[in-house]
């Protein structure tokens, strides 16, 4: 098969073609054949050398992707062949890396792709749905009812939150930066989106709430705006840091005062009783049609071309790399 491989940590162009071997599922494993390929920004950090836990080289990246199951190992239930699925292979047992035309990973890891989403589309669930799942549900446990704020929320794990958490009864407020970014927000299900480099943002969102504040928030870039957060969290809300690049200075009285809870994310410590949960939920809102945006595709021979647009500014919606089974399946009919 065809994979990308990076052999040393780099620019771009550390990310090369190379033949390998087609991967075998073991027990309770299940293997994808990929049609489409989510690019996410940790794996730009990853390849460059620039992140904490750095993988062995040589090395195929990827966490996200969709396709077709095309060989399952023992003992795995629920999962057959020839189902379309997404791919969320951060969570697997054993991952062979999505940049590729084939991947092997944990059945827990793969979620069930319905045939109006397309393959594009499926690509972009897996991390980003991973952490709005895990950030609304699990760490915030948001309630129907409740006020929701998604700090940052044009991006690819905001605009899955909004929808999410829209779907379950939630009043959804969101952020973004330029008016493009905001009307997609609010076409996604937000009441309303506000501008966060705007004077009296946050006054603004305080009266859209009557002067209560949120009850949730999530924050995609906590090092800038945590303290934010603190002033329009309603009493005994919750602030969930789902994203940061940096160190800030921070006065607790604002928590204390309120009683108000700060709390951390990461998909990686999911218990599997509640990456079940995240993975049903995402199952669920794409029957219900939940949308994800693709900016642009490339092909999988063009990963560098992919993560340099990954880091361009003004991007709505997803990078994705496409394999040759798109092709195929797009001939069928399936592939939209």
């Amino acid at each position: 098969m065809k994979a990308i491989v990076v052999e040393q940590f780099g620019g771009p162009e550390v990310l090369r073609v190379r033949e390998r071997p087609v991967p075998q599922p073991a027990a309770g494993e299940v293997r994808v054949r990929l049609a489409a390929v989510g690019v996410n920004p940790v794996e730009t950090y990853i390849r460059a050398g620039a992140y904490g836990a750095l993988p062995a080289l040589p090395y195929v990246p990827g966490n996200d992707g969709a396709g077709v199951v095309d060989a399952v190992g023992e003992n795995v239930e629920g999962v057959q062949v020839g189902e379309r699925v997404f791919v969320a292979a951060t969570r697997a047992k054993r991952n062979t890396g999505t940049y590729a035309d084939y991947v092997v990973c944990d059945a827990a890891a793969v979620g069930r792709l319905p045939q109006g989403v397309s393959f594009e589309q499926g690509a972009g669930i897996g991390t980003p749905g991973l952490a709005a799942g895990d950030a609304l549900f699990v760490r915030a446990r948001v309630r129907p009812g409740e006020t929701v704020l998604v700090h940052g929320a044009s991006g690819g794990v905001g605009t899955l939150a909004v929808q999410l958490a829209q779907r379950i009864g939630c009043t959804v407020y969101g952020t973004a930066g330029d008016e493009r970014g905001r009307a997609l927000v609010e076409q996604l299900g937000a009441a309303r989106a506000f501008d966060h480099h705007a004077d009296g943002y946050l006054d603004a969102i305080l009266d859209a709430t009557d002067g209560r504040g949120v009850d949730v928030v999530l924050d995609m870039a906590a090092h800038a705006n945590l303290m934010k957060d603190v002033r329009v969290t309603a009493t005994r809300g919750r602030i969930v840091a789902v994203g940061s690049r940096g160190s800030l200075e921070f006065d607790p009285r604002g928590l204390m005062s309120n009683d108000l809870d700060v709390r951390g994310m990461n998909v990686n410590n999911l218990r599997p009783d509640e990456l079940n949960l995240v993975m049903h939920a995402l199952e669920a809102a794409l029957d219900g049609g939940l949308r994800v945006a693709v900016a642009r595709t490339f092909p999988l021979a063009e990963a560098a071309e992919a993560h340099r647009a990954v880091g361009e500014r003004g991007k709505d919606g997803k990078i994705v790399l496409i394999t040759g089974l798109l092709e195929e399946v797009d001939e069928e009919g399936r592939g939209a």
